[in-house]
């Protein structure tokens, strides 16, 4: 990463107080990096971006992939960072409970007034998640990112590795019948995929019309299916699949979920399954 955010500051205390961050706009070539991710050719031949530091160099500052960033409610992207290496969107300044991720690297001399006003405001804003621990560690890599590796493995020299520690080996036929068009087969059971020591689409849990396994929605109707004789082994199967729990009666499941539904969250991260937030989290 450069010394640049990109895009505009969302709507977000850590530009508002206790200063005011008045980012000065300029654009920048857009970085052939991003064209190599999903959607990169659809972006504009440059981008805003705004000077967080100024050092002049070009490289120095980090950015993590924004894959799965905010995939739990206690991780948000702060900003994205300007950069030539990963995809448009990579995270320059994140928050994960109450780590700060701040990816750029100049000293405060060399920040701008933009840059000083947000990195005081990121240090009172992570003050209010002191001892804040993490809901999720990483257990799995996100359905996003899944699709991304699918759609490079046309370009590497041995893509059996692929199918021996990521990819479910039956997927492998589907690959080799149309290399170019395995990301988009991947991408379009995006709802579906999930982890099972590797990745591949649930196509059980498609066979019963269901459109997502990441909606609370997904659990009500597989509750709903114990009652059913013909669907009920495979609904209690799902059930078990994504979720942490192992109950055994559709009451118990019931009232499990009616006492927890506003707490549930889906978590790729966090091993492809429904998780819940502590109580009062969100007050």
């Amino acid at each position: 990463m450069a010394d640049e955010a990109q895009g505009e500051p969302k709507k977000h205390e850590v530009f508002e107080k206790p200063f005011k961050v008045q980012p000065v706009f300029e654009m920048r070539s857009t970085p052939e990096s991003y064209r190599r991710y999903p959607d990169g050719d659809k972006l504009p031949s440059q981008l805003k971006v705004w000077k967080v530091q100024d050092t002049g160099q070009p490289f120095g500052s980090v950015v993590t992939h924004s894959y799965g960033y905010e995939d739990s409610p206690d991780a948000e992207i702060l900003t994205p960072g300007f950069n030539d290496g990963k995809e448009s969107g990579a995270v320059g300044v994140g928050r994960h409970a109450s780590f700060l991720q701040w990816g750029f690297s100049a000293p405060p001399s060399k920040l701008t007034p933009a840059g000083k006003n947000f990195f005081l405001n990121s240090i009172c804003y992570i003050h209010k998640f002191d001892n804040a621990a993490p809901l999720v560690r990483q257990e799995a890599m996100s359905r996003d990112y899944v699709v991304f590796l699918a759609s490079i493995i046309p370009q590497l020299n041995d893509p059996n590795e692929f199918f021996s520690g990521i990819f479910a080996p039956d997927l492998k036929k589907i690959y080799q019948s149309d290399p170019k068009g395995f990301g988009k087969y991947m991408e379009g059971y995006l709802e579906f995929l999930y982890q099972d020591n590797t990745y591949k689409p649930d196509l059980e849990l498609k066979s019963l019309g269901i459109p997502t396994n990441r909606q609370v929605q997904t659990l009500e109707r597989l509750i709903s299916l114990l009652e059913d004789e013909k669907q009920k082994q495979l609904a209690q199967k799902l059930l078990l699949r994504y979720t942490t729990e192992s109950f055994q009666t559709p009451a118990q499941w019931k009232a499990w979920l009616e006492s927890n539904k506003s707490r549930l969250y889906f978590s790729d991260i966090g091993g492809y399954k429904f998780r819940m937030m502590p109580e009062g989290y969100l007050k």
